[in-house]
């Protein structure tokens, strides 16, 4: 299967809202000065599952979290909203800060980026909406727009029991 997440170009001829992501990652080459991380951008506008309320979640790789943060505040630490954290469930770093129009979260944990959760989650959303439909795409957004969060809402559409995040990588099998 060709990863059309290894890039951002594909952004660039979707909806509105991904051309407008495209735009601003590139105004300010935001992956460019995480690419010494293996950036990927993961999350809910890659595939079109997007609310009013969704952020641009940009997932990370580092050997070193003294570094990574280092970087994290040295190039976006004056951007408006700035704040680093570091979660223990899981186990990462997080910056969260504004860039124009959008929100954006970057997540790194010392795991290889398309090992992580997020990206392996992206990949069987992408398969699941592809393979399902228009129809079911429009029942995630409906369940997002009443708040429920992505992985949760793919469970209940596909009547998944047990934690979604666990239940939906039961689809990477198709993946291969």
């Amino acid at each position: 299967m060709v990863n059309r997440f290894e890039s951002i170009d594909y952004l660039q001829n979707g909806s509105p809202c991904q051309q407008q992501a495209y735009a601003v990652l590139s105004k300010h080459a935001i992956l460019t000065k995480l690419c010494g991380f293996d950036p990927v951008l993961a999350g809910t506008i890659p595939i079109n599952i997007n609310i009013a309320s969704s952020d641009l979640d940009i997932l990370c790789c580092y050997a070193n979290p003294s570094e990574f943060k280092a970087n994290l505040l040295a190039v976006f630490g004056q951007y408006p909203g700035f704040v680093l954290s570091e979660p223990d469930e899981p186990k990462a770093i997080v910056a969260n800060f504004r860039a124009d129009d959008f929100e954006i979260e970057v997540f790194g944990q010392d795991i290889p980026t398309k090992q992580q959760r997020g990206y392996r989650h992206l990949l069987v959303e992408h398969y699941l909406l592809e393979t399902h439909g228009e129809a079911f795409r429009q029942q995630i957004l409906a369940l997002k727009e009443q708040g429920i969060k992505t992985e949760p809402a793919f469970a209940q559409v596909l009547g998944l029991r047990g934690d979604p995040y666990t239940e939906l990588l039961v689809y990477e099998k198709y993946l291969k």
